[in-house]
């Protein structure tokens, strides 16, 4: 809880000196650290091919020199390899990508939490 306050404090002195767009990153950083608990699913066809759960967040890439983002989105959760919506035993937390090029997936807040 004190962490959380100090972050805020020091994020708050460092926002006053910022200019819209710096602020606007600054609170997408926090709003990373809250998370969503969200649920990817991705499809073959109409076939839930993989499924991943706990996802703090999806991000879109930055482009490591000028402004753009880069073609896909990223994050990390857990791969839900029976696709029963929970953590199992083995199942763990890893990284994914996916491409902004497939329609075939969506990612919603988790209906549980």
């Amino acid at each position: 809880m004190q962490r959380g306050l100090i972050a805020f404090a020091a994020t708050a002195v460092i926002a006053t000196g910022c200019t819209q767009e710096t602020q606007n990153k600054i609170g997408r950083s926090l709003q990373n650290w809250t998370g969503a608990d969200g649920v990817l699913e991705i499809y073959a066809g109409e076939k839930l091919a993989r499924k991943f759960i706990k996802i703090d967040k999806l991000t879109t890439a930055g482009a490591t020199q000028g402004s753009s983002s880069r073609p896909y989105r990223f994050g990390y959760g857990v791969l839900d390899v029976n696709q029963n919506g929970v953590q199992d035993d083995g199942e763990r937390k890893v990284y994914f990508e996916i491409s902004d090029y497939s329609t075939n997936y969506v990612f919603y807040g988790d209906p549980g939490s």
